[in-house]
């Protein structure tokens, strides 16, 4: 048993089709088919059950690949190791963030990393908080950025920053004429417009709805805050939105006004997130540093003082 017998077995747990675990692993298809039976061979079990039109794994094949996916992991550990203890700033860093986050941060925090870490490879990786949390587990990935609270024993999270939401209504909306601050008893009897399951979002909107009387706006969830932005400016409804997702780069939208809550506004708290047995650890604390440096005022909403200047969105 070698590594790269693993390596083949997870890809083909993965894609469950020889042909495409082949070309993930960079060899023929002969070739990974020749080394997974030599592979069961040497083990004396099954571990794919061969069928015409696709690859299932057996009950066997499915805990050695979860086994085998631990160990590869782990050798991409003393790897890192190595690497970082030659050059702890060069490297590959895989980071992983969630949608109503990634395309609103990153502009701002791809600079600085790049500033504070020139030969630092940055790759990303944008999906759902569940799956961002599954591939740190299993080792896919080195870091990522969630929203708290996580539940999970085995991950360390470092906080951020904690990111204010402000509401965003057509301009006919009688909200929208406003002169001051909204308080959450303004959103009473309100519907709102909301992200579909899987996104944290959609929970932290439920639990600003609970504790100022709204609601949900029935038959619709939207797959993602620019639909809910552009489903705002359509006069369907209203949304709360993130205060990075109305900042420069994100272009105005012809149709929404954005209010700004008084004092304590709901919010959400950002946080770097990464194995609590990463070697990689001080080095994460630096970059989490980098993160904490954007400019204050990135996630302050300051509605009060814009001039809005009517741009169509992008």
């Amino acid at each position: 048993m070698n590594l790269r017998d693993l390596h083949y077995l997870v890809a083909l747990a993965e894609h469950r089709h020889f042909g495409r675990a082949a070309e993930a692993s960079f060899v023929s298809q002969p070739t990974l088919s020749t080394q997974i039976k030599k592979l069961e061979d040497e083990l004396g079990v099954p571990l794919v059950e061969r069928t015409p039109r696709k690859v299932l794994l057996t009950e066997t094949g499915r805990e050695i690949a979860r086994r085998a996916r631990g160990v590869l992991a782990e050798v991409e550990e003393i790897k890192a190791i190595a690497q970082r203890t030659r050059d702890p700033e060069s490297g590959t860093l895989r980071l992983g963030i969630f949608p109503t986050l990634g395309p609103y941060l990153l502009p701002h925090l791809v600079p600085l990393v790049r500033t504070h870490f020139p030969r630092l490879e940055l790759l990303l990786v944008e999906e759902k908080t569940e799956h961002v949390v599954r591939m740190l587990r299993e080792g896919a990935l080195d870091v990522g950025v969630l929203a708290l609270p996580l539940h999970e024993d085995s991950l360390h999270a470092e906080f951020l920053f904690e990111e204010p939401f402000v509401l965003a209504v057509p301009e006919s909306h009688p909200l929208a004429h406003k002169q001051k601050l909204l308080k959450l008893g303004d959103l009473e009897d309100e519907s709102l417009l909301l992200l579909e399951d899987g996104h944290c979002m959609r929970d932290q909107a439920l639990e600003v709805c609970h504790l100022a009387g709204a609601g949900e706006r029935s038959g619709f969830r939207a797959t993602s805050l620019e639909t809910l932005r552009q489903m705002v400016a359509a006069n369907v409804g209203i949304t709360l939105l993130p205060t990075l997702a109305i900042k420069p780069p994100v272009a105005r939208t012809d149709n929404v006004h954005l209010l700004e809550f008084a004092g304590h506004p709901p919010s959400r708290r950002i946080a770097l997130v990464w194995r609590k047995s990463s070697s990689m650890g001080p080095f994460l604390k630096r970059f989490a540093d980098v993160v904490r440096s954007m400019p204050d005022e990135l996630l302050r909403p300051g509605l009060a003082d814009a001039k809005p200047t009517r741009r169509s969105a992008r």
